[in-house]
């Protein structure tokens, strides 16, 4: 298998013991599967992955883009067609990139 050329990382909110649990999981149920059958419909060379908890649950459901770094939170079926309009274009979306608040030390 040749490396794609964007990786695409959805939250399911997967702890140590290996159970789903939050916001992701239980906001997210079935865009995985919807995120890969739109990858494969569009002919995207893409991967499509599940992770552990990425740590900002009150933006969950999670969905980050690499190579680009790109996170979205808050993500649903609309959002994510939006996203991967942009991902084709090899742009983000801008109107729904996740943008963390300043860590002030």
């Amino acid at each position: 298998m040749s490396k794609p050329s964007v990786h695409f990382l959805l939250c399911n909110s997967f702890r140590q013991s290996g159970e789903p649990q939050g916001t992701c999981y239980r906001k997210g149920d079935g865009l995985l599967q919807y995120i890969e059958e739109e990858c494969v419909d569009r002919g995207m060379d893409a991967l499509v992955t599940s992770t552990g908890c990425l740590k900002i649950c009150e933006k969950g459901p999670v969905l980050v883009v690499y190579p680009h770094a790109w996170w979205y939170g808050e993500v649903d079926e609309e959002k994510i067609d939006d996203i991967l309009d942009a991902v084709e274009e090899g742009e983000p979306c801008e109107g729904l990139l996740y943008e963390a608040e300043p860590v002030l030390a």
